[in-house]
């Protein structure tokens, strides 16, 4: 998962949560992500260019202690 940004990301689907590890440390957990959209952010060749368009301000989240 190479990126720039995005160290990690990680999908629950019991709970449909993305948790989403920025190389600078900060983590976020996005909320009623659907796995459709979770399995395309894992595969995107572009992981920073994804998340911008498709998760970042389209979810509810919370910042999490890094």
């Amino acid at each position: 998962m190479p990126s720039h940004t995005i160290r990690n990301i990680e999908y629950d689907s019991e709970y449909s949560t993305l948790t989403v590890t920025f190389v600078a440390g900060r983590v976020y957990r996005y909320y009623k992500v659907e796995p459709e959209v979770a399995e395309a952010f894992r595969i995107a060749a572009s992981k920073g260019r994804f998340f911008n368009l498709r998760i970042r301000d389209q979810y509810r989240f919370d910042e999490l202690a890094s």
